[in-house]
């Protein structure tokens, strides 16, 4: 399969529409038609249908291969350029709002001093964007976080080769706003806060869904959703009455207007894990050392 014809058809499957797709690719919608037939007469078989433009069967199935292959073949190209130099005066990393603290803050900051050559750029994420961009080669390094048990690493989707590496953890809390009925307690269960209402903000808190699957149970109904990655904005929302957020406890220190209890059941923390593919070299690797600690494996 060719893979530009594979890129086109997962355009028109993700936009539902062959003139989206062409706007999206920088195509005509005819070129756009062309790919598809192309790509249904080299499998024999028909993959959308036009009107609607709908996934056949075998369109949906291609569609679960298509992800993982451009993945790797973008890995791939990544990986040639980093070996042949092209790569190697540019530092790009990208973090997950609550990854972002002032201790990578200053790593990257020792990093660029002691590679004063090099073109750094730091890319704030979504948790579930940063995996796919550091397999595919677009990040250097990837900084992610999320609430885990103390003995489990992060979930983190099957996109290729990653290493992970836990480099913080820290105790969640609650933040409620001052007043609330439950301010002055010393501790918080999960499952006893499932009818209260919360923010849903999936990139700068927990997000909703995976506390109702720790909680196991229904319930956390979304008040307001944030979509955004300010964590102080959300914090304010907080503040202001609009909802509930779990948060690792350092991400609250000083906010105004709100208060915080610990997360006492399940147990949980906040863990921050850095992730890079096969090979890390470079001010990459040396910043790999620094966040990490790890001058064995990354000296």
């Amino acid at each position: 399969m060719d893979p530009h014809l594979l890129r086109t058809f997962v355009s028109v499957a993700r936009c539902g529409s062959f003139s989206d797709a062409a706007h999206e690719l920088g195509f005509t919608p005819a070129a756009v038609s062309e790919h598809i037939a192309s790509l249904e007469a080299d499998l024999r078989t028909s993959l959308l249908t036009r009107r609607p433009v709908m996934l056949t069967s075998a369109g949906a199935r291609l569609l679960e291969h298509a992800g993982p292959l451009l993945l790797r073949l973008d890995a791939a190209r990544a990986d040639v350029e980093r070996l042949s130099g092209a790569g190697a005066a540019r530092l790009v990393v990208g973090a997950s709002p609550l990854a972002m603290t002032p201790r990578i803050a200053a790593a990257l900051d020792r990093v660029r001093q002691a590679h004063p050559a090099i073109r750094a750029s730091l890319r704030i994420l979504g948790r579930r964007e940063i995996p796919a961009a550091v397999a595919s080669g677009a990040l250097g390094l990837g900084l992610v976080d999320g609430p885990t048990t103390p003995a489990d690493a992060l979930p983190l989707p099957e996109v290729g080769p990653l290493t992970s590496v836990t480099v913080a953890e820290a105790p969640l809390v609650v933040a409620l706003p001052t007043g609330h009925p439950l301010a002055r307690r010393l501790g918080l269960r999960l499952a006893d806060l499932a009818e209260a209402q919360w923010l849903d903000a999936p990139d700068a808190a927990m997000p909703l869904a995976q506390l109702r699957a720790m909680s196991r149970s229904g319930g956390f109904r979304a008040s307001l959703t944030y979509e955004g990655t300010d964590v102080r904005g959300l914090v304010a929302l907080t503040a202001a009455g609009h909802g509930l957020a779990l948060l690792p406890h350092p991400a609250t220190k000083g906010a105004p207007g709100i208060v915080t209890a610990p997360l006492i059941a399940p147990r949980l923390v906040h863990r921050t894990e850095l992730l890079h593919g096969p090979a890390v070299d470079g001010p990459a690797r040396a910043l790999a050392a620094v966040v990490t600690g790890d001058r064995h494996r990354y000296g």
